[in-house]
């Protein structure tokens, strides 16, 4: 889409060279490649999608059962399955070049620092999306499962690396456990991030009675859904105070109000993953929302309250 004319309207967005039509994505792990949700989500209404992980080789993921229900949400563990940077760049991104309004951000895993910078060079020459959204949260394996978000050297290296591989936009994905959020986006941007996705799920443990096991094939997942969105919305506000770069705010949005909470404390897109999941249609709902509480607010542009949070004294 980086070809077409600038999007219009009122909630539309520039965000690190890139014309969104509005700020709400489809967060990554809940939108596969596009193709598999088409027709059940209305991909073109939406700003755009982050892609499920793509790693240079192919990955089985974590056994059954992967995703688990609780009253406060979801636990997954999905282990990052995918087909492997081959695999995608010949089957899905062709598809997704035939996106004309929605844009599309590649999220980016790996096992150690140098899978990261490959699977952007393998990517980087093909059509059919706008940048990368590198995924810090997954563990070293050369640094003892570290993860690469929380050791700086690693982080600073592993953004030169696929810094040196695209001139296309680099958007870093951090863990809401680091003990100082705002210190390691600082670390990024300095490294070359154009942007942050804050925040990646929080560990957790769902114990199913009845077999006095973990609900989840691989024990300990990912927690997600409406209580994870004010460990987000504080952490897109301590690092929007930090840097400068544009934030996607990630965790528990359900609602256009959910976006405007992530937007005034500094994010400029927001991505949505639990709640689609639950119910595809709350995306293209979400921009409705935005639309409505814009004109009821005689708000002529959404992007201009990013970072309009006002603290008390």
């Amino acid at each position: 889409m980086s070809d077409i004319a600038k999007p219009q309207g009122v909630l539309a967005t520039t965000v690190a060279g890139i014309p969104f039509q509005n700020p709400v994505l489809l967060a990554a792990g809940t939108a596969a490649y596009g193709r598999e949700i088409n027709g059940v989500i209305d991909l073109e209404a939406l700003g755009g999608i982050v892609t499920k992980a793509v790693s240079v080789e192919s990955r089985a993921g974590a056994p059954a059962p992967r995703v688990a229900d609780f009253p406060g949400g979801m636990i997954n563990a999905i282990g990052l399955a995918n087909p492997g940077v081959d695999a995608v760049r010949r089957d899905h991104l062709p598809w997704l070049a035939q996106l004309s309004r929605a844009q599309v951000l590649v999220n980016v895993v790996g096992r150690v620092v140098e899978d990261f910078s490959e699977v952007v060079t393998q990517l980087d020459s093909a059509q059919g999306f706008a940048g990368y959204e590198l995924n810090v949260s997954c563990p070293n394996t050369r640094a003892g499962g570290l993860e690469f978000g929380a050791d700086p050297a690693a982080l600073t290296t592993l953004i030169q690396r696929c810094r040196a591989a695209t001139s296309r936009p680099l958007f870093v994905k951090l863990s809401p456990t680091l003990p100082d959020i705002a210190l390691m986006a600082k670390c990024a941007v300095d490294a070359g991030a154009d942007g942050l996705s804050l925040v990646n799920t929080l560990p957790g443990l769902v114990i199913d009675l009845d077999t006095r096991r973990p609900a989840l094939g691989f024990g300990t997942g990912g927690t997600s859904g409406p209580g994870l969105r004010p460990v987000g919305v504080l952490a897109t506000w301590k690092v929007r105070k930090a840097v400068a770069v544009p934030i996607i705010g990630i965790g528990g949005v359900s609602s256009g109000e959910d976006v405007l909470q992530y937007m005034l404390a500094g994010a400029s897109l927001v991505a949505v993953g639990t709640a689609a999941l639950a119910n595809p249609r709350t995306p293209e709902r979400i921009v409705h929302e935005l639309t409505q509480w814009c004109a009821k607010h005689h708000i002529a542009s959404l992007a201009a309250l990013s970072g309009t949070l006002e603290w008390p004294q």
